[in-house]
C-alpha cells in the first residue's frame, strides 16, 4: 500500500488493514535508531564544544516551529519536519533502548504518522468533537553533538492538554537526531521520553507531545 492508496482510503472512511508494508518503525533498519539505544534513566546531556551560535538558534527554532505546529493542528506540515525514514518514538519506560523488543506508547514512521492525522482530521474523529487544544513549551536546547549531515539535540518539554474541562499536564525529554537534506535540517529519530509515561489516564493519548 502506497501513500496514494492511504489518502484515498482514509478520504473515503475506509478501515485499512494491516499489511507487510505497514510495519511502523519496524520497517526502518537498525542502523537508524542511533540514540534510541541510549536509556533515557540517568542520562545527562553533554554540551556539544563550540556550537556556532547560529546553528544553535537553527535548532532552536526548528524545535519551537515543531511545538506551534503542533499546537496549530498542522500535522502535515509537522510530518514534513522528518526525513523520508524518520521516526517518532516515545518510549513506554526510560529503561528502553529500541522498539523492537518491547512495546512503545509510540514508534512510528512517516506513513503510519500519515494514517494517524487522517484518523485526527476525520469529521467522525470522537476525540477531535470536544474542545481540544494543547501547548506546548520546549527549552533547555543543547546540541551534544555536531557534524557537517549530522546533529544530536537534547531538549525539555511541558505539554497541557485541554479537552473540554478536563486538562492533563506531560512532561519529559526529547532527543532529536537531525539530518542534513537539501540545505534544511530534518528529524530522523525524535525519541520523546515522558516522565509520566507510566501514569494513569481516563483517555489514551491521541496525538503526539
Amino acid at each position: 500500500m502506497n501513500r496514494n492508496d492511504v489518502s484515498q482510503a482514509l478520504g473515503t472512511g475506509v478501515v485499512i488493514e494491516a499489511v507487510q508494508s505497514m510495519t511502523g518503525a519496524e520497517s526502518i533498519a537498525p542502523e537508524h535508531l542511533g540514540r534510541g539505544r541510549v536509556p533515557a534513566r540517568g542520562y545527562v546531556p553533554q554540551p556539544g564544544a563550540g556550537v556556532d551560535p547560529a546553528l544553535q538558534r537553527e535548532v532552536e527554532t526548528l524545535l519551537f516551529r515543531q511545538a506551534v505546529m503542533l499546537d496549530a493542528r498542522a500535522w502535515g506540515e509537522w510530518i514534513g519536519l522528518f526525513s523520508d525514514d524518520g521516526i517518532y518514538w516515545m518510549p513506554s519506560t526510560p529503561d528502553q533502548t529500541d522498539w523492537m523488543g518491547e512495546p512503545s506508547i509510540f514508534a512510528e514512521d512517516k506513513l503510519l504518522m500519515e494514517v494517524r492525522m487522517g484518523r485526527l482530521s476525520h469529521p467522525n474523529a470522537w476525540s477531535q468533537a470536544a474542545s481540544w487544544g494543547t501547548n506546548h513549551i520546549v527549552g533547555g536546547v543543547i546540541v551534544e553533538v555536531v557534524s557537517p549531515d549530522r546533529l544530536e539535540v537534547y531538549s525539555r518539554f511541558q505539554m497541557m492538554e485541554l479537552r473540554r474541562d478536563a486538562v492533563r499536564h506531560f512532561g519529559g525529554s526529547y532527543r532529536h537526531t537531525l539530518v542534513r537534506e537539501t540545505g534544511a535540517w530534518k528529524i530522523r529519530l525524535q525519541r520523546v521520553d515522558m516522565t509520566n509515561a507510566q501514569a494513569l489516564y481516563d483517555y489514551v493519548i491521541q496525538a503526539w507531545i
